[in-house]
């Protein structure tokens, strides 16, 4: 699903217009990064699931072209972890 289909089926669920459906979801995604950004970073939606922020470790990789060692700086990601009602729904 992309986003522009998940706002029209937002609009259509909720019985908004596409662009509130747009400005609901554009406000959701940026509290959810806002929240991620933060020193201990998490965002739990009961029923959905967790997003949490974890550091990766700086690591040796390998170039696939040519099979020269590299290595990759550490970073942070985003992890999330599905709830219970949506591993049941699917």
């Amino acid at each position: 699903m992309t986003k522009a289909e998940l706002v029209e089926q937002m609009s259509k669920d909720a019985g908004i217009t596409k662009l509130s459906a747009a400005k609901a979801l554009e406000s959701f995604m940026d509290s959810v990064t806002k929240s991620l950004k933060k020193k201990d970073g998490k965002v739990t939606l009961v029923g959905f699931g967790t997003f949490t922020k974890v550091k990766r470790k700086a690591r040796t990789g390998r170039n696939p072209q040519t099979g020269e060692s590299m290595k990759i700086k550490a970073c942070n990601v985003v992890k999330f972890k599905p709830g219970k009602k949506l591993k049941e729904g699917i």
